[in-house]
């Protein structure tokens, strides 16, 4: 059975727990400019998501998976919690990727 909703895909929720991650840790950043944009960035990740799938076609859900692993990459955090967000992005990025993967195969055998 086909998703038919973006909120099932295991990597939209994964995004969306990363988001909630970052927000949590960093509410109390007195460096607004970097808190707003590691925010943004991390909300970015589920929103592509979500719009790709949206989209008419594999092809422009592609595009917008792309765009989310380009906003999963958080690399400006120092050590500690650090390595577990990271963790989570890594594993975001695998979902993406396997996403991205799985839609080539199912379109070169339709």
């Amino acid at each position: 059975m086909a998703v038919q909703r973006f909120e099932d895909l295991i990597v939209w929720q994964k995004a969306q727990e990363l988001a909630v991650i970052i927000y949590n840790d960093f509410h109390e950043c007195k460096d607004f400019g970097f808190r707003d944009q590691i925010r943004k960035a991390s909300v970015s990740v589920s929103n592509n998501i979500a719009e790709g799938f949206e989209r008419s076609s594999n092809a422009d859900f592609s595009k917008f998976l792309f765009y989310a692993l380009g906003s999963n990459k958080l690399n400006l955090l120092a050590k500690g919690r650090a390595d577990e967000i990271i963790e989570v992005t890594h594993e975001v990025s695998k979902l993406l990727y396997g996403l991205i993967k799985s839609m080539k195969t199912n379109a070169s055998n339709s």
